[in-house]
């Protein structure tokens, strides 16, 4: 399975002025249209680069500059294309040494907090923070957050990864096209919920939830359990895509071998619901058993193409509180290549499952998710699953990048 995200290394030598120019085509394959598709440019040999623009014509086009590994240089530029069917369209990028970035409208949020005991409304903490580490031996690291872990959304999605062995992603439902964690932080007040605000929409317990990366012990997904440390930071808050980590360090995912570091990288671009992940280890972990899926929610119905790409869409209470919530319908998938899979595993009452096997030291996959309350998606299995058959075709063929 290819990746939507194209990214171009642009093998300039190290610039010499304090401005660069590159032409970059940037064309659609398929006869539908296609808008927000990702074009990430590698800034590896291109020096110092402090700013940058991407005009259409005479069109200014927002981007963004991403220091991936926190070494204050940036490492990529992003932007997002719009284009007809079949279309190719020419951009113009200028990077800069000197200047700071254009700040454009933010489409994508990302938080950490840490509890402040002051504040006593739960969606007014701010106690910001970017990065937080604990031991192997942390009694309760899934409380140290105010929403329990990192959070992210798009316009159409949200999304928490809870600070725990579990790492699960849990999930939040719009009814409305817009960014909402900033205002909610996953605890919307009843005040907020009149005005049209989501909420929390899945219970996760201890199953993979949306597409959680775990070990496997042959017969069962394991936890991500035991671990030196484990880390959760954000290294891009947008405003066109957001990319937080999640690092386990000294994990031992097989007793019989010897521990790996892992980190689990989630990007989120604007005007998508699927979300990116990639999963990288330290060195080689060929032999190493793994799994993934999402969880059987109570009474839902399954889909799976076979070839990598399952989902199922049901309805269940997203807390074991059936008083103060009602139930929740969710459509959810998963989408690995199928070089990774060693085998789709039967549903159980947890889980629909994957066990992956990878070659080398890394391998990525995508998640997605709706929620039949949203006023822009979808409300039956049927539209649901339709669309996904259409979402796989567009992952499978992505946009054509390449310096003119």
């Amino acid at each position: 399975m290819k990746k939507l995200l194209m990214t171009l290394a642009l093998g300039a030598a190290v610039g010499a002025s304090a401005q660069q120019v590159i032409k970059v085509s940037v064309e659609n394959t398929l006869r539908q249209a296609r808008a927000d598709q990702p074009v990430v440019i590698s800034l590896a040999d291109r020096g110092v680069v402090t700013s940058a623009t991407v005009k259409s014509g005479n069109q200014e086009v927002p981007c963004q500059l991403d220091d991936l590994n926190q070494d204050e240089q940036m490492d990529e530029l992003c932007f997002l294309a719009d284009l007809r069917p079949l279309e190719k369209k020419t951009y113009t990028v200028t990077l800069m040494a000197e200047g700071e970035q254009k700040k454009y409208p933010a489409r994508v949020y990302a938080e950490m907090l840490m509890r402040n005991d002051k504040v006593k409304e739960k969606n007014k903490h701010d106690n910001f923070i970017q990065s937080i580490t604990v031991r192997g031996d942390c009694a309760n690291s899934y409380n140290l957050q105010h929403h329990h872990g990192v959070d992210f959304e798009s316009e159409l999605n949200g999304i928490r990864i809870y600070f725990d062995n579990r790492q699960t992603l849990d999930l939040y439902g719009k009814f409305k096209k817009r960014l909402e964690l900033q205002a909610t932080q996953f605890y919307t007040s009843q005040e907020q919920k009149q005005q049209g605000y989501g909420d929390d929409v899945l219970w996760v317990g201890n199953t993979f939830g949306l597409g959680a990366f775990r070990g496997w012990d042959g017969q069962q997904p394991t936890m991500i359990d035991p671990v030196k440390t484990r880390t959760q930071r954000i290294i891009s808050y947008g405003p066109l895509r957001t990319i937080v980590e999640v690092v386990d360090q000294g994990w031992r995912p097989d007793d019989s071998k010897a521990p790996v570091n892992m980190t689990l990288r989630y990007t989120q671009y604007a005007g998508h619901r699927d979300t990116d992940v990639d999963v990288l280890f330290n060195r080689n972990v060929e032999g190493y058993a793994f799994s993934t899926g999402i969880i059987n929610v109570k009474g839902s119905t399954e889909f799976s193409d076979k070839m990598g790409l399952r989902a199922c869409w049901g309805t269940d209470y997203p807390s074991t509180d059936t008083v103060n919530w009602k139930p929740e319908t969710v459509g959810l998938a998963v989408l690995v290549a199928q070089k990774n899979i060693a085998s789709e595993e039967p549903a159980n009452k947890d889980n629909y499952a994957y066990v992956l096997k990878i070659e080398g030291d890394s391998m990525h996959y995508k998640v997605c998710y709706c929620s039949a309350n949203e006023q822009f998606g979808f409300h039956r299995s049927s539209e649901w699953f339709a669309w996904l058959k259409r979402w796989r075709r567009e992952v499978e063929n992505p946009i054509v990048v390449k310096e003119m």
